[in-house]
């Protein structure tokens, strides 16, 4: 008898998300598009590079529709860099304690930022 593996992001997560925050701890959700999907997102404290952990890009719903999100939750406040195939991607995303922040990775928001510098 096979068993076949799939990966923990093959499949949609439809359960809640518990953050971790409070007072010195904020989360983080990176919203991106379905090209991200199963993607590792890394996340090290700025300046300490080469400390670094990571979150997949997992299909979840929000209100009713299929989004693609990372979530770091746990996060000492302070600035964070995030990581896609070993590059920088962001620099300097702050983290406030007992907050969540959001990045908005997905083609609109690129759109939009192209727009506005326009």
């Amino acid at each position: 008898m096979s068993h076949r593996h799939e990966s923990y992001a093959a499949r949609a997560h439809p359960e809640y998300i518990v953050l971790d925050i409070g007072e010195e701890f904020g989360a983080l959700i990176v919203h991106a598009d379905a090209e991200l999907h199963g993607v590792e997102v890394e996340i090290s404290p700025a300046g300490r590079d080469e400390s670094r952990s990571h979150k997949e890009v997992l299909e979840r719903t929000i209100n009713g529709r299929p989004a693609f999100t990372a979530v770091f939750d746990k996060l000492e406040q302070g600035r964070y860099t995030l990581w896609t195939d070993g590059v920088p991607r962001a620099r300097g995303v702050p983290i406030t304690g007992g907050e969540i922040a959001e990045l908005d990775w997905t083609p609109a928001a690129r759109r939009d930022s192209v727009a506005a510098s326009v």
